[in-house]
């Protein structure tokens, strides 16, 4: 019960906060683009649609304090260190190659896009290996 309320509460706020990452870098979009900003202003306009991601990772790390399930939990833990492992490592190179000139610039903030990503791949690889441990029972 304790797993399903955690879940749930988990979900509902990551469909919130990617709304409302949407909403924000939609209008912050629109109003930089449009010019008619003061620079402070725009500055924290340009930050608002972070902090619903920064707000997703918190989210994350509170439903690993409140899953109960140790297994589920241990999926959890694996499917984020598969993601922080290839963002990290994604970083890492293509950093080296722009600084040698060698790859043209990112934009950093893509780096937390391929981290969802290496969430779902992580998720695969926890579905994969489950299957696998399933079979070997």
């Amino acid at each position: 019960m304790a797993r399903q309320r955690a879940y749930k509460r988990y979900n509902r706020t990551v469909i919130v906060l990617s709304l409302v990452y949407v909403a924000l870098l939609f209008t912050a979009e629109t109003a930089i683009r449009s010019g008619h900003l003061p620079g402070p202003l725009a500055y924290v306009v340009a930050v608002l649609p972070a902090l619903p991601l920064i707000g997703i990772f918190a989210t994350i790390g509170r439903y690993l304090v409140e899953e109960t399930d140790e297994y589920i939990r241990f999926l959890t833990v694996r499917q984020t260190l598969i993601a922080s492992g290839l963002a990290l490592s994604f970083a890492t190179v293509w950093g080296f190659l722009e600084s040698f000139g060698l790859a043209p610039h990112f934009d950093t903030y893509w780096i937390a896009v391929v981290w969802f990503a290496g969430l779902g791949l992580g998720a695969c690889i926890n579905k994969l290996l489950g299957h696998r441990l399933e079979s070997e029972a």
